[in-house]
């Protein structure tokens, strides 16, 4: 059995629509525990406008009948109440007259020159308004019905923002991943730090002075995973490929390491790898993870840790130079209304990718077309394993 899902929409189109299959039966979907994962994605330091006109309220179509899943696909509608100011735009109907809003001026590092000489479009809102990370919201939505199911399995998903800019946040961490959320919760960049949250928000506020914009690094856990999911018998079965590829199909995601990843590069093996020693009843234990839950492409009951680096955004009130496609001449680049920094956001995203990428694994190990079946295959596995 697998997950597998689908979106569509633009950023001003009418609507963002997703399809989720291959959750199981049984498993208890509510309108607002999808609504509340999409909540915690508009929060965040640095976020612009349009999370302000957007409630991302999220509408069950399919696949839910009274409370519960139907094993079918899952169906969500999320409307763009900004719809009604870009309707004559973004219509799909034949328009009439010269269209407003077009856009000739690429921004530097975004997909709006290579997608618009791709497709072959002189317009280049063609391109921007699917390249934009609105799509993430219906990501997110489709996400929170796969959380639904890790919940019921026991296994929690946290994140928390590393860096913005040049701030980082050097803290060791002593909370358990199933506590961080309550702390990053508190913070307006989800960091664990208060001092260090409080020099990213000081160094988003200059970003915006100067009209430039802001990347950094966030982390993502998740705690609870049975150990055994993922394979080392082919290259495609390998967790980190699909985490890698998960993460790096993020907006502006550039980099993507799991545990101590490339700082391990750095360090000796005898400082490198997680010593294993016996523990109670026959299991072995690990007094570190710098692994980060996964050997060999494989979950060793560890946590599962991920962290990502996301560029600036590239849309800045202060633009870069850019060329005009329509008449040859330097200009600089078209704005288009963003963020300053989207880091907070982009953490609370990536928790969504992981979600999606485990709950897709766990389907695959044990199998199932109902809750029944599955959970007592995963308390049966956790007792062999010991984990």
């Amino acid at each position: 059995m697998s997950l597998r899902f689908l979106t569509a929409g633009e950023s001003h189109g009418r609507a963002l629509v997703g399809i989720l299959e291959g959750i199981p039966a049984g498993l208890e979907v509510t309108a607002e525990a999808i609504h509340a994962e999409l909540r915690r994605r508009k929060t965040g330091h640095g976020r612009g406008d349009r999370q302000r006109i957007e409630d991302d309220a999220v509408e069950i179509l399919s696949g839910v009948r009274h409370g519960r899943s139907l094993g079918s696909p899952i169906a969500l509608v999320i409307w763009n109440r900004d719809w009604a100011s870009w309707e004559n735009i973004m219509q799909a109907e034949p328009a009439t007259g010269e269209v407003e809003r077009q856009v000739d001026i690429p921004r530097p590092g975004h997909a709006d020159l290579v997608g618009g000489i791709k497709y072959g479009h002189d317009d280049m809102r063609n391109v921007l308004e699917r390249a934009s990370a609105r799509e993430t919201a219906m990501r997110v939505a489709l996400a929170s019905v796969a959380r639904l199911f890790l919940t019921e399995i026991g296994v929690e998903v946290s994140s928390r923002v590393v860096a913005i800019g040049g701030v980082e946040d050097e803290a060791p961490v002593e909370l358990p991943v199933s506590d961080w959320t309550l702390r990053t919760e508190a913070s307006p960049v989800r960091c664990l730090d208060p001092a260090a949250g409080a020099a990213m928000v000081a160094a988003i506020d200059a970003a915006a002075a100067a009209g430039d914009t802001l990347g950094g690094v966030f982390e993502t856990s998740a705690a609870g995973l049975p150990l055994g999911l993922g394979s080392h018998v082919h290259w495609d079965r390998r967790l980190e490929a699909e985490i890698g590829r998960a993460f790096l199909s993020l907006n502006a995601i550039k980099g993507v390491e799991v545990g101590l990843g490339f700082r391990l590069a750095s360090l000796p093996g005898s400082a490198a790898h997680d010593e294993l020693f016996p523990g109670e009843r026959g299991a072995v234990v690990r007094e570190s993870n710098r692994a980060g839950g996964l050997d060999g492409g494989i979950t060793t009951g560890e946590p599962l840790v991920v962290r990502a680096a996301m560029k600036p955004i590239s849309t800045l009130k202060n633009p870069l130079g850019s060329v005009n496609r329509r008449t040859g001449q330097a200009v600089k680049a078209h704005y288009e209304r963003s963020d300053v920094c989207a880091v907070p956001s982009a953490a609370v995203i990536g928790e969504s990718l992981l979600v999606l990428v485990v709950a897709e694994a766990l389907l695959q190990k044990f199998g199932g077309d109902s809750m029944a079946e599955i959970r007592p295959r995963i308390e049966d596995w956790r007792r062999q394993t010991r984990a």
